[in-house]
């Protein structure tokens, strides 16, 4: 199975953020984190692209799954890793 990439907008000290780091390093996914703590136009594409403006937001491929609690809810449901791996 190939994983789809996954790439996380998130700033340092945030409590879901740290969440969602923790979720996805338990699974073993690589990821490409984005930090918009410090950075108005990375923020502003995040807002942009995921139509939301609370941090982390999660993006497998081009698809937003939203924040930690939207990823956390998947896993539950089984649904994350079919979204993370390609057949």
């Amino acid at each position: 199975m190939t994983q789809r990439p996954v790439r996380m907008y998130a700033t340092l000290f945030c409590p879901y953020c740290l969440r969602a780091r923790m979720l996805l390093k338990r699974k073993g996914i690589k990821y490409e984190e984005i930090s918009v703590g410090n950075d108005a136009e990375l923020w502003a594409e995040m807002e942009r692209l995921s139509q939301r403006d609370t941090v982390p937001q999660i993006f497998i491929g081009d698809l937003s799954i939203g924040g930690y609690d939207d990823m956390a809810a998947l896993d539950r449901a089984g649904k994350l890793d079919a979204l993370l791996f390609e057949p």
